[in-house]
């Protein structure tokens, strides 16, 4: 068990990107790095950098990366050792280092699919096909689109400040239906009604 949560040295997008494109499995880049790919810039400093896969590939995705590296499955607060052969029925985050010792490198996100849709995890009434989950930049790098990516800040019990960040950076850059779409999922996940509604309106 791990319990140095603070001890990154991220990967870069170029070293995740060269790491992935070998597994064959579907992936994308998540979290502020995906905001800033869909930008074409980097707006702030990250700490960490996020990297999605399907529940349905995990074990190849632990088949190729154990190769290289040593993978933690977070749950209940705790950081343990993701054995092989091991399949994850629940858990969503896998911390991922070169060793016991070395810093973190990377976080692999497990989403859930039905019927090649992608289910959002804190309402599962809202799904989009996987395949339109993702954009790419010119390079061919996969990420998770952006209205997607903010839903995800947005829906979580504590919206951090860096995510309210994020979402008035990315808010100009959204399309119409980018926004409808935030606009509709935020309204359905928070009926009672959510900060950042308004500002969509707007």
């Amino acid at each position: 068990m791990r319990t140095d949560l603070s001890n990154w040295t991220p990967l870069t997008v170029s070293e995740i990107t060269r790491v992935f494109s070998d597994i064959p499995i579907w992936w994308c880049v998540a979290g502020g790095w995906a905001l800033d790919l869909h930008l074409c810039r980097q707006t702030r400093q990250h700490s960490d950098i996020d990297v999605i896969i399907t529940r349905d590939e995990q074990l190849i995705a632990y088949r190729y990366l154990s190769r290289d590296w040593m993978l933690y499955k977070a749950q209940d607060g705790m950081l343990d050792l993701w054995e092989d052969g091991e399949y994850l029925d629940s858990t969503e985050d896998i911390w991922v280092s070169k060793s016991s010792e070395m810093p973190w490198a990377f976080q692999i996100m497990i989403i859930d699919t039905e019927e090649n849709s992608w289910i959002y995890k804190r309402d599962k009434s809202i799904k989009r096909p996987i395949d339109e989950i993702i954009l790419k930049t010119k390079e061919g790098i996969p990420y998770l689109r952006p209205e997607i990516q903010l839903l995800h800040k947005a829906g979580g019990s504590q919206v951090r400040e860096k995510d309210y960040i994020d979402f008035k950076t990315m808010l100009p850059s959204l399309l119409q239906q980018e926004k409808e779409w935030l606009k509709l999922s935020l309204n359905r996940q928070f009926p009672q009604g959510h900060d950042w509604i308004d500002f969509i309106k707007h």
